[in-house]
């Protein structure tokens, strides 16, 4: 009969992508259970534990809060998701917010986008200062600076040209 592996805090934490400090941590406000411990002390994780560890960072970087995490941990990986209609419904919420927040860090870019191409970057990022700035930079030439220009090489070339 094989043995299952196990793995020393320091290998769970490589395998999880997180520090052995955050799996202490897990631990002592038990979101993870305690570990099992070695003659000498030692933590021992098993397969499964990486697993949790895993979906808890997964959640985690979603932006999910530790504690509305815990009841994922308690349902069984092989669980059918109907049987947690609270969950799914969580889990739906959550990406809208996800999506919502995706929506307005693009408008974000989209302002540095257009505060690169005019090579100024006075100004606020409100949507109704961006309003006709696009049409207004396209339609007439956009005065900067020599500096500012060292900035922006190829609007340099389209300036001098």
């Amino acid at each position: 009969m094989k043995e299952e592996q196990t793995f020393t805090i320091k290998q769970a934490a490589e395998q999880a992508g997180i520090s052995e400090d955050t799996i202490r941590y897990y631990e002592k406000i038990a979101l993870l259970p305690r570990a099992e411990r070695k003659d000498n002390g030692h933590r021992v994780y098993r397969k499964e534990n990486i697993n949790t560890i895993r979906l808890i960072s997964c959640l985690k970087k979603t932006g999910m809060p530790l504690e509305e995490i815990r009841p994922f941990l308690a349902v069984s990986a092989d669980t059918d998701p109907a049987e947690y209609p609270e969950l799914v419904e969580h889990l739906r919420s959550h990406r809208e917010n996800i999506v919502s927040q995706i929506a307005s860090l693009q408008q974000v870019v989209d302002f540095i986008d257009m505060k690169l191409e005019e090579g100024r970057y006075r100004g606020d990022c409100s949507d109704e200062s961006q309003v006709g700035v696009s049409e207004k930079a396209a339609g007439e030439q956009i005065s900067a600076s020599t500096v500012e220009m060292s900035y922006f090489p190829h609007r340099a070339k389209r300036a001098s040209q």
